[in-house]
């Protein structure tokens, strides 16, 4: 199974037929506060939901499209991390991510992306790695200007989230100013 040791305390493992439960259990417990930024949340309603979820995410990684992977931190699956899509062409990389708010404010995503900003530069040989978070979803915005990603703009209208319609920040990295 694929897996990135970020460090002593986080591990990002490919997603898995197993780990279905796990992220069941995180949506029913915490629906609405993942629903602020996440417009699938309301639509997990089992773990088959899951299941296919994870079905199609391996699918898509073994055409190279993109990598879906679980964030362990301290041996307990605590959310989930993704290149969204791998764009061969483009030399590009868009990343994407969601965290149990149990375990927020320990650089879990922060070191999580960093370690995929270097696995998209250094293995994958992308030119670029873009993040796009809803313009009030200040938590998301500090993670990439952090980690030295430049704003690019603001798509508005970008997104309906449960009824909201949101702006978006796209924050990009290349490789020439990540060395």
């Amino acid at each position: 199974m694929f897996t990135l040791k970020v460090d002593d305390d986080i591990e990002l493992a490919l997603v898995q037929p197993s780990f279905a439960k796990q992220y069941m259990q995180i949506v029913s417990e915490q629906r609405d506060y993942l629903a602020q930024w996440l417009a699938w949340p309301h639509h997990a309603d089992s773990d088959a939901f899951f299941q296919q979820f994870i079905t199609q995410s391996l699918h898509d990684y073994a055409d190279g499209k993109s990598l879906v992977c679980a964030m362990i931190y301290h041996g307990d699956l605590v959310g989930n991390i993704s290149f969204n899509t791998i764009d061969l062409l483009l030399n590009k990389v868009e990343v994407g991510y969601w965290l149990s708010s149990k375990v927020q404010g320990n650089g879990i995503v922060t070191r999580s992306v960093a370690m995929l900003i270097d696995y998209a530069f250094n293995e994958l040989g992308m030119e670029k790695v873009q993040l796009c978070a809803a313009t009030e979803n200040t938590s998301s915005r500090k993670v990439a200007e952090r980690l030295g990603f430049s704003l690019e703009g603001i798509i508005t209208r970008s997104e309906n989230l449960n009824g909201r319609v949101v702006d978006h920040a796209v924050y990009g990295l290349l490789r020439a100013d990540n060395a």
